[in-house]
């Protein structure tokens, strides 16, 4: 969970796929303007972000006040009532998913007299939703963890097998409750990695595919074109014109 305010100093933001599901609250009632991918094209209140395979480019408002929530599968299966497939590669009215309990929580969400009791709220909030709600399938958390534990090196195969399911099956499953079959995942869980460890400046590019698990470069640069649009070098040019990277926490 994360608070940010203040004045906004670029005309676009960009945020990458990390394989988890964003809350976001927007404290001020000013207009996000979504630019990139498809959905709803302007944000109030507040809104879900699904799993995403390729950047998120907003317009923000001159000013911003806004308060996140990053949630793994399990938290965000079990907070909306639909397979979460539904909102992979969109950005989505949270109220349009979970009624109008969400704009009741935003407006005491603004109304909280400071971070820490926002924060505090937040959680009982999502507490007593996910208190409520359905889980699940052990089988599905059990191969969610695995790749998030082997940090997206994994066989499938050995998955179908530890879990007894048949290749349709998992695949099907995971798109419901993970928003992405397995094989995706392992990718999604790779390039978080890949891109925190690019951040970091470790060392040369070939370090950094090497020890995110990247076969060869030309396989780590598709990945990173296919996620952000940019190949890794351009990528840190754009975050980076000085070329000083900075490690960066909260994408």
């Amino acid at each position: 969970m994360w608070e940010t305010r203040g004045t906004t100093t670029e005309p676009q933001d960009r945020h990458y796929p990390h394989g988890m599901f964003e809350l976001l609250v927007n404290l001020m009632g000013n207009r996000y303007r979504l630019l990139q991918p498809r959905g709803t094209g302007t944000f109030v209140t507040t809104w879900l972000v699904g799993q995403q395979l390729g950047p998120i480019v907003t317009a923000p408002p001159d000013r911003h006040h806004v308060l996140g929530i990053r949630l793994r599968p399990a938290g965000a299966y079990a907070l909306l009532a639909a397979p979460l497939g539904v909102v992979t590669g969109l950005v989505v009215e949270l109220e349009d998913l979970v009624g109008p309990t969400a704009r009741e929580f935003v407006e005491r969400c603004r109304d909280a007299p400071s971070v820490a009791a926002r924060f505090g709220l937040a959680a009982a909030w999502l507490a007593a939703r996910l208190t409520a709600a359905r889980t699940i399938d052990p089988a599905i958390a059990w191969a969610a963890a695995e790749i998030e534990a082997r940090e997206g090196r994994v066989v499938i195969a050995e998955l179908r097998k530890e879990t007894g399911l048949s290749k349709t099956r998992l695949a099907t499953a995971f798109r419901e409750q993970v928003g992405v079959t397995p094989k995706v995942y392992a990718r999604l869980v790779r390039f978080r990695l890949a891109l925190a460890l690019l951040e970091s400046g470790i060392g040369p590019l070939a370090d950094v595919a090497l020890a995110a698990g990247y076969y060869d470069q030309p396989h780590f640069n598709a990945e990173f074109r296919g996620f952000t649009g940019r190949s890794p070098r351009e990528l840190l040019v754009a975050r980076y014109p000085s070329g000083v990277p900075i490690v960066r926490t909260d994408e």
